[in-house]
């Protein structure tokens, strides 16, 4: 009875997990980067794989919506393997819609910092290579400000004992990752590598800002 009821339970989280998804736009197997709605706002960021990072911007308050792909390099529409080949010039990244009456974007870049190690170059724990490297997008001079400052503040103050090594460039374009790719951390909570990377990290954002996670994430 109790094995009964054990299954019973994985099985219902598991369904949970599978149906606490984004309903994202699609088009010949990629996600769709769409315009920000009215009253929106946009922002994108490269922090390692993007698993994790989207699962971590999706959990803060005023975030509506996240995709990911890959931005920061030459290569127009490329693919997951060809990113990975690290031929592209291209990091994984996420762009993040959000409401900035909800979340500045000082407090949403603050969390980005938050939830990967910006000391760490070209790569991200166990996930070696340029197109694992930490990027923060700027669209204008006021957000390229706003992180230098974050940045020479986590320099005077980090406890990483290194310099952070994050670029911060002008946004040009993010290409769309494959479907299979996105909400990837919540269809796949079984995956070996969530459980033992990219989990860390959202449950280390979720330490470090819990006064920004959504009340339904809070552990």
């Amino acid at each position: 009875m109790k094995v009964k009821v054990i299954f019973f339970i994985l099985l219902t989280t598991f369904f949970c997990a599978c149906n606490d998804v984004q309903k994202l736009e699609t088009k010949d197997g990629f996600a769709v980067i769409t315009d920000a709605k009215k009253g929106e706002a946009v922002a994108t960021y490269a922090g390692g794989c993007f698993w994790a990072m989207q699962e971590c911007m999706l959990e803060l308050k005023g975030v509506n919506k996240v995709i990911s792909g890959y931005s920061g390099g030459t290569k127009a529409n490329p693919n997951y393997d060809e990113v990975l080949s690290k031929t592209t010039g291209h990091a994984e990244s996420v762009q993040v819609y959000y409401d900035p009456k909800i979340i500045s974007f000082e407090k949403l870049t603050e969390a980005f910092f938050n939830s990967h190690d910006p000391t760490q170059e070209n790569g991200q724990g166990p996930d070696l290579g340029s197109d694992y490297r930490s990027i923060a997008f700027y669209r204008t001079h006021s957000e390229r400000i706003i992180i230098q400052n974050l940045i020479s503040k986590i320099d005077s103050v980090n406890g990483y004992n290194r310099p952070v090594v994050t670029e911060v460039v002008p946004f040009k374009i993010i290409y769309p990752a494959e479907t299979e790719h996105q909400d990837y951390y919540r269809k796949n909570s079984w995956d070996q590598y969530i459980r033992n990377v990219s989990r860390k990290k959202v449950l280390k954002l979720r330490k470090t800002m819990p006064y920004l996670i959504k009340s339904e994430y809070k552990d």
